[in-house]
């Protein structure tokens, strides 16, 4: 593999790490741990003795400081970092190693993109987890790391996929993108708005299969934070109403990854077709866990990271279907 592979398969692997711990923090309720930013309470890392945790509550009144939700957000905020300089370093090896422009293109694009994730996760804790804010953050880190796969496909050439032709999928491949595109955001809007609860019970929420739902003010883009927004602010049919959409939703994904993988299965792709079906059927039992065990933090956190591969398996077929 040549240096760019090399880099942006370290950069795939750190996106994982840095997803996971968005998830994390966001699981143990510590978007707010460091009420600024850069600093956590206007120390480099985050205060550690009595001097320091006195000081720090003192700049902050209003936020308490709390070391175990200190650590989780700190932590993620230096990993999140350490992938941009993976960025910086991979921009330069595509002005240094390679006349690809393509390559030069999306690198630069790529690092471009890393800032804004940056300049979203300033506005998450100024903003106070203003859900839209926090939405779009969260859903940039899955295209961070799409953005690292596909330099990685670019940069690498499998002889493998020069014999693959599934160029008469485009149609499905492309559609079952798109939805699992809307899947993965609506399972952020979940989180974000503090929803994944409201549906306790399984296959129905709340002893119904047509539960009270309040739709628009579940997906109000515009809603105010007041103090913060830490726990939420919508009523329970609200979020019903964006728990309930995550579940039918992931029924349609599930009927168009079937057809996907019945065409994928008569085709030399087929070991794609059995890669979906197990990531699929992980990922539908860790929801079924998620809801019936109350959000086990690690299902909660594998939950996450299975739909980064669901992504990433899908995007390998787009890819394919789509080349020329």
């Amino acid at each position: 593999m040549n240096q760019i592979t090399k880099l942006s398969f370290i950069g795939i692997c750190m996106a994982f790490v840095v997803i996971a711990l968005g998830a994390w923090t966001r699981l143990v309720d510590a978007g707010l741990g460091c009420p600024d930013w850069p600093g956590c309470y206007g120390f480099i890392v985050f205060p550690t003795n009595e001097a320091e945790i006195a000081l720090a509550e003192s700049r902050y009144p209003m936020f308490p400081y709390d070391i175990n939700k200190a650590i989780p957000e700190v932590v993620h905020r230096y990993f999140a970092a350490a992938l941009g300089l993976v960025a910086i370093f991979l921009v330069y090896l595509s002005f240094k190693n390679t006349k690809d422009r393509s390559i030069r293109g999306w690198s630069i694009f790529l690092l471009f993109f890393i800032c804004c994730q940056g300049l979203f996760g300033y506005l998450t804790v100024s903003l106070k987890l203003l859900p839209i804010i926090v939405t779009t953050h969260l859903f940039g880190g899955f295209a961070t790391l799409t953005l690292f796969y596909f330099l990685y496909l670019k940069s690498r050439n499998f002889e493998i996929f020069n014999q693959i032709n599934i160029s008469n999928l485009k149609v499905i491949a492309g559609i079952a993108f798109l939805v699992l595109i809307l899947q993965i955001f609506l399972g952020v809007w979940t989180s974000t708005n503090y929803a994944s609860l409201a549906c306790a019970d399984f296959p129905t929420c709340q002893g119904s299969y047509l539960p009270e739902m309040d739709f628009k003010s579940g997906f109000n883009l515009n809603q105010e934070v007041g103090p913060n927004y830490l726990y939420g602010l919508l009523d329970n049919p609200a979020r019903v109403a964006i728990h309930y959409s995550h579940r039918v939703t992931a029924i349609l994904v599930t009927i168009l990854f079937l057809i996907l993988m019945s065409r994928l299965w008569f085709s030399n792709a087929a070991p794609l077709a059995s890669t979906l079906g197990i990531l699929l059927l992980t990922q539908i039992t860790l929801g079924i866990i998620n809801v019936v065990y109350v959000l086990p933090l690690y299902v909660a956190i594998a939950h996450n990271l299975v739909a980064a591969c669901l992504l990433l398996a899908l995007f390998t077929i787009n890819y394919l279907a789509w080349k020329k």
